[in-house]
């Protein structure tokens, strides 16, 4: 069975962390957002299989610059 990763590993400017938190938490819960380096602003964004593409949707429109990093 394919199994599909529902972690989104990010980097994005540390002024920017607590808004992607806030734009993610106002989508219903589709993830969590975590800081993993807040110097490097690196940031894991938790969701489920079923949340991952809409999670994916929405990390490459926001009003601010993110970088998805695939492997951590």
């Amino acid at each position: 069975m394919l199994k599909i990763k529902s972690e989104i590993y990010a980097r994005v400017a540390v002024q920017d962390i607590d808004m992607l938190t806030k734009i993610i938490e106002a989508y219903d819960h589709l993830g969590i957002v975590s800081t993993i380096n807040r110097q490097e602003g690196l940031v894991i964004v938790r969701g489920t299989a079923d949340t991952r593409l809409d999670l994916l949707q929405i990390l490459t429109s926001l009003p601010f610059p993110l970088e998805i990093i695939e492997e951590q």
